[in-house]
């Protein structure tokens, strides 16, 4: 079991929490992280990217000139690839780039994520992430005194309102509930920042 000091908002120590080695103490592997960013990206990309081809182009198909005879090479239509203004040859269509990973290996590597920020001592656990006011340059202040600037925070079920507000509009700031969280988020940023309730329903999900 690891043990790490919890925190308030405020940078005062607020207890401590046992975090389990079954999550968080797991010797990361960079080929089910890869694997995990590359299916999540694969699936975000919209696919919506498309040419027209030669069937699909209102040029005329008349023959360009007779077949035999003027030493150029045969050709039958304007809407052939080679002429400007004709179709793509094997040009993108519409598709999904979605590929399948099973299930376990998906779990695998959230725990491989989290513990790769727990290895690089870069998980931050908090006792709550609220604020009486939904105030940007609050929230920066209390981040600044932490010593953090790139982060992923982590909420229980639900984030709480004013925290949301004030966060989002910190370029480097994302925030997420629990069951948001997922691998690349996780890697982009460059601490991870867990309230106790997440802490909770990680181990729940997991157990």
């Amino acid at each position: 079991m690891m043990e790490l000091t919890v925190k308030t908002l405020d940078g005062a120590e607020a207890g401590s929490i046992q975090l389990s080695d079954a999550i968080f103490g797991l010797e990361p592997r960079a080929d089910i992280l890869h694997r995990m960013v590359t299916w999540q990206l694969a699936r975000r990309q919209a696919g919506t990217h498309r040419t027209k081809g030669r069937s699909e182009i209102n040029r005329t198909s008349k023959k360009l000139y007779k077949q035999k005879g003027t030493g150029n090479a045969r050709h039958g239509a304007a809407s052939a690839p080679q002429f400007r203004g004709g179709g793509r040859a094997f040009g993108p269509v519409v598709r999904s780039h979605a590929f399948d990973l099973p299930k376990k290996v998906r779990a695998l590597a959230l725990k491989h994520a989290l513990s790769s920020k727990a290895k690089a001592e870069q998980i931050i656990v908090l006792d709550a992430a609220t604020l009486t006011d939904a105030k940007t340059k609050a929230l920066k202040e209390r981040f600044e005194k932490l010593g953090i600037a790139s982060v992923l925070v982590v909420d229980g079920e639900q984030v709480a309102t004013n925290f949301a507000l004030a966060a989002r509009n910190l370029a480097s700031v994302d925030v997420l509930p629990v069951q948001g969280i997922n691998v690349y988020d996780i890697l982009r940023r460059d601490t991870l920042v867990l309230t106790r309730a997440a802490v909770d329903a990680l181990e729940a999900r997991f157990k």
